[in-house]
Formats: C-alpha cells, structure tokens, sequence
C-alpha cells in the first residue's frame, strides 16, 4: 500500500512540530560532511573508535535535513554495527541506527540485498544490549524498525522480523524505558506509524493496541502529546483513504469504539478519534472514497462516551485544579473537538468545551484567588513565568478554534443544555469582574510586568464571550422566542459585556451585531430596562476595596483609583451610553415605557438609576455619561403626568447637593452649566427645585468669591483670561437671567444683587460690566427693560458703596426663600426629597460635561 505522505520524509519533526532552522545557525558544510565520513572510514580501517568519531556521528546527525546517505555509506555504518572487533560506546548506539533510518527514508533505490541484511544486524545489537538499553536507543530502535518495515523492497521475512522487534521493544518490560525521557515520544510514535502503514493484520491489531494503551506504563502524558496521537491518526487515516484501504480504517474505527474492552487511555481515545474525524474532514466530497455515517458516528460517539464518564465521576468542574489526570482529559476533548471540524451535539462535550474554556485555557479566577490569598500567605506565589508558560501552550494558542468548537455546540444544543452554558459563562463574567480590580490593585504598584501578562488572558477571555454572546444573540433574540426570553437574553448578554468591557481594544463586527441586536430588544421591554438598570453596581461597592484587600495600604488604594480607568470605569460607561440611548429614544417618542413604568413602580426605575450613578467620579467619561442622563430625563418632555414632574423636581434638590459639594476639584463646571440650564429649560415655571437651584447656585458663587479674598488672589485685573472657579460662576448666573422663567426671575436678581454688593469695587465693576454687556446683546423684548433697570439700579447702589439689605440679610441665603410657590410648598418638596435620598442610600455622585457616545451611537444607528 502506497501511502500520500505529502513529501513528509521525517515523520518524527513533524510530530514534534520542529520549526526550521535558524538563519542564524548555517548548515553544516559539504567539507565538514565528507571529512565526518572519511573519520568513519578511518575508525573501521583501525578498528578502533576515538572520541573524534562519535564527533562525526554527531556531525551527521545534526545535518538530517541535507544528509543524504547512499548505499556505500550505509554499508559502513551496517560494517561498524557487525564489527566485533570494534568496541562502541553506549552513545554512539542511537546515533548509527538514526544514519540508517535517514538512509531508508531518503534513499530512492536502496539495495535490496543491503535492507534485507540490515535487520540482522540490528536484531543482533539490540539483543547484545539488552540489559542496557536506554530510552534514546529504544525510540531510535523503534523509528528505524518501523521505517523498514515500510520500505516496500523489503522481503516478507525480514519484515515480520522487524516488526516483531518492534512488538518487543515495545513490551510491557521495555516500557518503563521509553518513560524516561519524554523527549523520544514523536520518534516512537513515528516508528509505530510507519509500521501501522504496511503490517498485516495480526500485527497491526498488536500495534495499534501498543499506541492506545503504551500511556498507561511508559511516558507521562500531557497536552503535546495528544497532539502528537492525533496528528499521527490524521495522516494514517488520510494515507489510508488515499489508497481506498477501507478495511484499516474500519478497524480503527471499531478498535476506537471499544476502547472500554480494549483498556485504552482516555486521552488518546479522544485524539485518536480526532484525527480520525479530522481526516474523514480532508477527503474531497466528490471524491471516489465515501466515508459511511455509521463510521463518523463511531468515532464521535467514542469522544462522547469519554466526555460523559468524566462528567459523571467530576461533576462540578470547579473542584478540578488538583486532579491532573482529569485536567488532561478535559484540555484533550476541548483540543480534540476543535480540530475535529463540525461533529454532533453532544451534552457532556459541551460542558466540557464550556468547563475548558473557563477553567484551564482562561484560569483567570485560579490566578486572581491566588494573587489575593497570597496577601496572607494562604496560597502559592503567582510568578510571570508560569503565566507565560501558560500563554505560550498548546491549548491556549487553540483558543480561536476551541472558542469555534463550542459556539458550534451550542448552536445544536436544546434549550436546558443552552441555558446552563450560558449561566456559566454569565457567572464568569461577573467574577472576573470582581476579582481582577482586587487582583490589580494589588499588582499594580510592584508586579505590573504579571498585570500585563494576565491581561492577555484576559483579553482572549474577552474575545471568547463576545462569540458566545453573538451566538446566543443570534438564537434567542429571535421571533421564535417569547418577549420575555428575549429581553432575558439581552440583559444578561448587556452585563457581562459592561463586565468584560475594558478589556475591549478593537471594534469587532460581533460585538457590535450583537449590542445592536440585544439594545433594541430591552428598548421594548419595561422589565428588561429595569432589570439592566439594577445591575449596575453600586458606587461604593466600586470605590471602596482596601478592607477586603489584606495588606493593601489607603495611599495604594489611592492612587490605584486616581491612576487610568479600570474594569469598574468601562463597565459603568457602557451602562450610562445605553441607559443615555433608552431615554433619547423615550425623548424622541419611541416609547415612554422607561419613565412610565419607574412611576408604576413609585418611580422606582430613575430613582434607582440615580443611586447608582458617578457624577463625581474620578473618571471625566463614567461622570460624562452620568450627568448625560440627567439632562435626557430632565429634558423630556413627554407625558407630563403630575409624578413625573414631582420625581423630577425632586431628583434636582439630590443633584444640586452632589454637583456642588464637590465643584471645584472634581466636578467640571461645564457639567454643572449643562445639568443646570436643562433644568431652567424643563421644570415648571415657578417650581421650587427651580428656586433651590437658584439658592444653591449663588450660596456657591459667594462661598468661591470668599475664598478668592481670603487667598488674595486679584481675580479682577486678568478677567477674561481668568479661569477661576469663582469667575464661572458668576458669568454663568448672569448668563441664567436670559433663562430662567419670570416667576424666578425676582428672586435670581435679587440674590445677585446681594452677591454683587459683597464683592470688591474691582469685582462690582467687572461684575457689571460683564452685565451690561449680556443685557445689550439680548434680544428678548419682554424681559430686557427689566434687566436694564436692575442693572443701573444695582450699578448706582454700587458706586454709593451701600449694601443692599444690610449685611445680615445679604449673607441669609435662606433656602426657604422663593416668593411665591404654586402647588406644594418648597419646605414639603424639600423634605419629600430628603425622604427619597435616605430611603433609597444615595451614593456621593458627581457630574462632568458630555457623555461620549461615538460608540454606541455607531451601535444604534
């Protein structure tokens, strides 16, 4: 049988996946070659070997790529081997028999004389070393043998006795040798594929059973190994059915089938049968070889069947970090259903992809326990080392096709096996969120080297829930779903994107897709909206870590929360753009469904909302987006049912307080201007939360201006290029003349006259001045003779130096003044709307200028 090898000579390099050689190490010279060469001569003219000759068999070998051994060469080698008056030493052994396997393999036309008399010759060496064979003389042994046994100019005889050599070698008595040294496996394995090829069946039957079953007694096995088994299947199935062999193929179909009779390895049962699949895959379908569905099945049904048995004696994943055995199990099915190409569902295979995903290619949760139990010494230390060892693996480098593999399986699953992957996945995002703040705040001072490489983790992680969300969204998002499922699946899908979303460095078309996709769902939804709205988490929750963090100081809680954003910045931004969209959509008409239901709800859903709010957050966008929000539900207009107005009115009294208390120094002023001039424009006229932002306003301005006195700061000589906190202030209550209703009107220039006359003569002049010039560019008939009045009147008290009321009642700011106030009045609102900050534990929240929306109004649009 002609195996299609795909120009593959040395089958052992491309197990081991060797990558070619360096431009920086040059390949050995013809000079140097030839002179190795005529050392062996030498030492069988002698019949003496020196140390110089094992230099030259070492020369050779390391030239296996451009070595090409002819017949007279290999006549020395076998000369030297068969010489019983040379004495060779115990290394020189593999090295000889690995000249004559380059030999067999590159050697076109070898003699057939020269093959056949070779397998004594080596019968005898490893009979005469029996007692000493090593682990390289064994794999050596064993790719040689198999190689021949492949050659098809190999007489029958000599055949079975090299096959029989190799069925001994690899005995259960000689395994323990092979164990040794894990670094001969892709030889050994590669002698037993070339054997596989051209046996009969009696010892391929032996053969086949050795590599299932060699697991269990010789080397310890791990990931790369597997990999090994399943390139090796791949390409003998693939030679197999280039040659219409359908009789080995079916064989190891049922061989893999059985694997519980046969007491085969779990691991390699399923590379196996992923090569096998993989090859299946390969074979054109038009081809003239058709692979029948009952074998497929086999195959798969044999991954399902190892998959179920470790579901069943594991249970919950979780409890898996200490049971290597298990671990290999659960990377190898995850690594074998990702090359596998498209199989049948299969419950326990999609749990286990899920399992392998979170737990071994992604242990974030693993590293994050150990950094933080570390603190206490409870846990072993996380180096950057072991992290990169990580990142540099097999399984993690699989990542893309694993993530692939279990999108698939989800896809074809039912509806109860959807439902627990997707909770798992949910859950993980969540943690991680939790944990990697902690995590960090504890690196980032002293290992940030260990911060950026768990972040790599993580950013993979973030690409694989972003393709789980977009399948999920894909499938339940659907018409074929209730409203209620499908408004579940966007809420969960909202929060572990907020979860996952400082990790986003890229725009991806999935993750876009599917916020589009899931926004418009919880846009129809009025429990969906409030269910997103509740789980935002709360500001303290975010802000307050360092006493479940052991040994982690204020000052480095400190600056770890002053220093660039965090998970908790992302998540929080990508919340207030959606909570921004849904209130634009209610402003625009779309559907009142967001505010009407918070008053369903005693207006529990914007109340809420603004407990959990940043509007003085450290970070300029989390507190842009929040005050954002403000001004959309402050701005609509809709509806104007009397608690809808009542909710806002009161949400006014809690924004004054948290804007103001923190200006200046954290809260921009241009968040202030903004939140105060959408309220002017949208209350009621004469409403009291107009009045209290009046009061609150110059009760600011006068504490600003007190301050600049005291510091001796001459504001006045540099105004217009002054950007004092104190000087905003004013020109922005001058500018609230031109705005506010003319019930207020009264009180707001009255206020400001009192500020005016407190000032110095410079400030009063600058003041005015500033006045005088907003007043003439006004072009409001109605209220421009008014202002003008006031203002000469206030300039004329100005220049006579008197104080306006007398200094008692200038510096009485009362927030109980107000004129007269329809409907409710102002002490009743004030206290409704205490009442409502202390029922709901407002949180310190804190104001900047404009949400930055770019992102999501691409999503939207």
């Amino acid at each position: 049988m002609a195996v299609q090898t795909q120009n593959l000579l040395f089958l052992e390099e491309w197990l081991r996946n060797k990558p070619p050689p360096s431009p920086s190490s040059p390949p050995t010279s013809a000079k140097t070659i030839l002179q190795a060469w005529s050392d062996l001569r030498e030492c069988l003219q002698t019949q003496t070997f020196k140390p110089q000759h094992l230099s030259s068999l070492l020369t050779l070998r390391n030239s296996q790529q451009s070595l090409y051994v002819a017949d007279p060469q290999a006549k020395l080698l076998l000369s030297l081997l068969s010489n019983p008056n040379i004495s060779l030493p115990q290394s020189s052994l593999p090295l000889l028999l690995r000249l004559l396997y380059i030999w067999v393999r590159k050697s076109s036309k070898p003699s057939s004389a020269l093959l056949d008399s070779s397998v004594p010759i080596i019968s005898g060496i490893l009979s005469t070393c029996s007692d000493a064979l090593d682990c390289f003389l064994v794999s050596e042994a064993i790719l040689l043998l198999g190689a021949l046994s492949m050659a098809p100019i190999l007489s029958e005889s000599f055949k079975r006795v090299c096959l029989d050599l190799l069925c001994k070698l690899l005995d259960e008595e000689l395994r323990g040798a092979i164990g040794l040294c894990g670094d001969v496996v892709p030889e050994v394995l590669a002698g037993i594929g070339y054997a596989l090829v051209r046996c009969e069946s009696t010892y391929f039957d032996r053969i086949f059973s050795y590599l299932m079953g060699i697991w269990r007694y010789g080397p310890c096995a791990c990931v790369p190994h597997g990999v090994m088994i399943l390139q090796l299947m791949e390409w003998l199935v693939f030679g197999f059915i280039s040659s219409r062999f359908l009789e080995r193929i079916e064989f190891i179909c049922r061989e893999i089938s059985e694997f519980r009779n046969r007491n085969f390895i779990g691991f390699a049962v399923v590379m196996a049968a992923a090569g096998v699949l993989r090859a299946f895959n390969r074979t054109a379908p038009s081809g003239s070889v058709k692979i029948s569905f009952q074998l497929r099945k086999l195959v798969e049904d044999s991954i399902d069947a190892v998959a179920g048995e470790l579901v069943s004696k594991v249970g919950d994943f979780s409890s898996l970090s200490g049971d290597f055995e298990h671990r290999l199990l659960l990377q190898c099915i995850s690594l074998g259903l990702a090359r596998s190409g498209l199989v049948s569902f299969s419950a326990p295979a999609l749990l286990c992809l899920t399992s392998a995903l979170l737990i071994e290619i992604f242990p974030l949760q693993s590293f994050y326990r150990r950094i933080i139990e570390n603190q206490d010494g409870s846990s072993a230390i996380l180096g950057v080392d072991e992290v990169k060892a990580h990142l540099d693996s097999v399984l993690f480098k699989e990542v893309g096709a694993v993530t692939g593999a279990f999108c698939n399986q989800y896809d074809l699953a039912d509806e109860q096996n959807k439902l627990v992957v997707e909770d798992y996945v949910w859950n993980y995002c969540l943690e991680n969120y939790s944990n990697h703040r902690l995590a960090a705040l504890l690196l980032r001072s002293s290992q940030k080297e260990l911060l950026l490489e768990l972040e790599k983790i993580a950013e993979a992680a973030f690409l694989m829930v972003v393709l789980f969300a977009s399948s999920v969204a894909k499938h339940k998002v659907s018409s074929k779903f209730s409203r209620e499922s499908q408004s579940e699946a966007s809420v969960n899908i909202l929060v572990a994107f907020s979860c996952v979303e400082y990790l986003r460095r890229v725009r991806l078309p999935e993750y876009s897709d599917t916020i589009r996709r899931v926004v418009l769902s919880v846009k129809e939804s009025d429990l969906a909206c409030i269910s997103f709205v509740e789980s935002m988490p709360p500001y303290c929750d975010l802000t307050n870590h360092q006493g479940k963090v052991a040994g982690a100081s204020h000052s480095v809680f400190v600056a770890f929360i002053s220093s660039r954003k965090d998970n908790q910045d992302d998540r929080v931004l990508l919340k207030e753009q959606l909570v921004f969209y849904y209130m634009q959509r209610a402003l625009e008409g779309q559907g009142k469904k967001f505010i009407m239901l918070g008053m369903k709800m005693r207006c529990r859903l914007p109340a809420f909302y603004f407990t959990s709010v940043y509007i003085r957050h450290l970070s300029g966008k989390v507190a842009g987006a929040s005050h954002s929000v403000f001004v959309a539900f402050i701005s609509s207009r809709k509806d104007n049912q009397d608690d809808r107005v009542l909710l806002k009115e009161q949400l006014v009294f809690y924004y004054m307080q948290r804007a103001l208390e923190a200006y200046p120094g954290i809260t921009p002023f241009e968040g202030i201007a903004s939140g105060v001039a959408a309220v002017v424009r949208n209350l009621p006229a004469g409403s009291p939360a107009l009045f209290y932002c009046i009061h609150s306003l110059v009760e600011k301005a006068t504490l600003l201006c007190s301050e600049s006195v005291t510091r001796e700061h001459n504001i006045w000589k540099n105004w217009q290029g002054n950007s004092e906190p104190s000087k905003k202030m004013l020109e922005f209550l001058l500018r609230l003349v031109a705005l506010v209703d003319i019930q207020v009107l009264p009180n707001l220039l009255k206020l400001l006259a009192q500020l005016i006359a407190q000032l110095p003569k410079d400030g009063q002049n600058v003041v005015l001045d500033e006045a005088y010039s907003l007043i003439a560019e006004s072009d409001d008939v109605t209220r421009k003779p008014i202002l003008v009045s006031w203002v000469q009147s206030l300039s004329f008290l100005c220049s006579q130096k008197m104080a306006i009321g007398g200094k008692h009642e200038a510096g009485a700011m009362s927030t109980t003044e107000g004129g007269n106030i329809s409907g409710q009045s102002y002490d009743t609102l004030r206290l409704n709307a205490d009442k409502i900050t202390q029922e709901n534990t407002f949180p310190c929240i804190y104001l900047t200028h404009q949400i930055q929306v770019e992102d999501i109004d691409a999503f939207v649009k």
